[in-house]
């Protein structure tokens, strides 16, 4: 038994959530998103949220359940209040500069690394060593974020790069002589 899954999704007010034969899609404050259904789950609408059962009891359908709640609570969650990713660059002559649908980052190539920001994606830099990501998709926001780290990923010895607000970086000793 799932205990994410048990519980229901509370749809606040301000927000309302249609399924239909297909996809569910939840429209709020920040906008409309959909997903597609998934056919081992069964979604229901209950009094105030929405109820993720399985619809067999095969173990994918129970393997799946409590991913899939997930997924209609970030569905809400991503209509009321966004997602939100913070990324900090350490590194002498490493910046970044937000430039309309556009992200520039200067990270020590002989050329500056222009990245497109997609749709529904809102990339700010209050510094030059700091990049904002928010939006009501938290996969895109994820996989933008992703996407600039990669670029430049930190390294161990004197932690340079590129990393996520709060993450730690295991720091290593250099040579001795």
């Amino acid at each position: 038994m799932s205990r994410i899954g048990k519980k229901p999704v509370s749809v606040p007010a301000g927000v309302t959530a249609t399924i239909d034969g297909e996809q569910i899609s939840v429209k709020g404050p920040k906008g409309t998103l959909t997903m597609p259904l998934f056919d081992d789950i069964k979604y229901e609408n209950v009094d105030g949220g929405i109820a993720v059962t399985p619809a067999n009891d095969t173990k994918r359908a129970r393997a799946f359940w409590g991913m899939q709640r997930t997924m209609v609570q970030n569905l809400v969650t991503g209509v009321t209040d966004g997602f939100t990713k913070k990324l900090i660059i350490t590194g002498v002559g490493y910046r970044a500069a937000a430039q309309g649908k556009n992200l520039k980052l200067q990270l020590g190539y002989s050329h500056d690394v222009n990245i497109e920001v997609p749709e529904g994606i809102e990339v700010k830099t209050p510094d030059a060593t700091t990049v904002e990501i928010s939006g009501s998709d938290k996969q895109k926001v994820g996989q933008l974020a992703a996407e600039i780290r990669r670029w430049r990923k930190p390294e161990p010895y004197k932690g340079k790069g590129i990393k996520y607000d709060g993450e730690f970086i295991f720091r290593k000793e250099g040579k001795k002589k």
